[in-house]
């Protein structure tokens, strides 16, 4: 199915003073929101969130100044969707990590002014003849966002199928901070965790996460509100979420940052990810006919 040209969405999905969608980097479609709350920048590959800014604030979610912007590649930052697998592929070596989600178009099917002064957006994607190679399922996914003082983020799975379907999943979600040094993340008190820096190893999280080197865990039984506490910002990111049991928690530092060719070197120092997900012991089994729906909430606060 072609994709509609920037012109045609315009006219039928564009709201006058809110959403705009413009051929962007790469030739990729963008959305611009502009509404009373907030603005962000989204692409139809991937229903990839790439900017949240609440007025009056600075961004909420980071983007690389490198990154690369092309047809089927992940862009660096943002909010990528890994579906419907995390990490890599548990048979099928050559298969992408964490999925195909965040390199595949995705469809808008509605657009909304609410009466808050938010802006939703509904994606759709079926499906196609490349994903339905290493995925011969019928799950089709929703992806609603809604702009505003808030982020809300809900990615909606349904097995149309006649047989249980195992899902993997995150929002691979990359936030702005002032120095991954000089932040911490709070919520995960207590959580057990796979350490990848340290061979998967399971540990135990006592306190805060702070951050001293490269960081990657995923946190398991981590229903709880994680919050970024950002002093020289002066504020806390609040993440909010149901229907997940695990949250990632990463930052490449500087060696890893410096192989990686779309994050620059010095760039590792203004982001971290925290990631709600439903990951390693919290994969999802979907009965036929069943659905999940994965919901995430973003809030800034100030500190004090």
């Amino acid at each position: 199915m072609m994709t509609p040209s920037p012109e045609q969405l315009n006219s039928q999905l564009g709201i006058k003073g809110q959403i705009v969608f413009t051929e962007g980097a790469g030739g990729l479609t963008m959305i611009e929101v502009n509404n009373a709350q907030a603005t962000a920048t989204i692409a139809l590959q991937g229903a990839h969130l790439l900017t949240w800014t609440p007025q009056g604030q600075q961004p909420v979610i980071w983007l690389s100044t490198a990154a690369k912007f092309a047809p089927g590649k992940s862009v660096r930052g943002g909010i990528p969707i890994c579906w419907p697998w995390f990490g890599p592929h548990e048979s099928e070596a050559g298969y992408p990590a964490h999925g195909y989600a965040r390199t595949v178009e995705w469809q808008v099917v509605e657009t909304e002014a609410l009466a808050s002064g938010a802006t939703r957006l509904l994606f759709r994607f079926s499906g196609d003849e490349a994903s339905a190679k290493m995925w011969p399922h019928t799950t089709p996914c929703d992806y609603q966002i809604t702009v505003g003082t808030a982020l809300e983020l809900e990615l909606l799975t349904r097995n149309q199928g006649t047989t249980p379907v195992t899902i993997g999943q995150a929002l691979h979600t990359y936030f702005a901070i002032s120095d991954i040094r000089d932040v911490t993340v709070a919520g995960l008190d207590g959580c057990p965790y796979l350490d990848k820096v340290d061979g998967f190893k399971r540990k135990q999280q006592d306190g805060a996460v702070d951050f001293s080197g490269e960081t990657d865990r995923i946190y398991l039984e981590s229903t709880a509100d994680c919050i970024i506490d950002d002093a020289a910002l002066e504020r806390r990111i609040r993440i909010s979420k149901r229907n997940s049991g695990s949250t990632i928690v990463w930052n490449p530092w500087v060696e890893k940052a410096t192989q990686m060719g779309d994050l620059g070197e010095r760039s590792y120092l203004g982001m971290v990810c925290v990631e709600s997900a439903n990951a390693a012991d919290d994969v999802v089994t979907i009965p036929a006919g069943g659905e999940h729906n994965l919901y995430v909430r973003y809030d800034v606060e100030p500190r004090g």
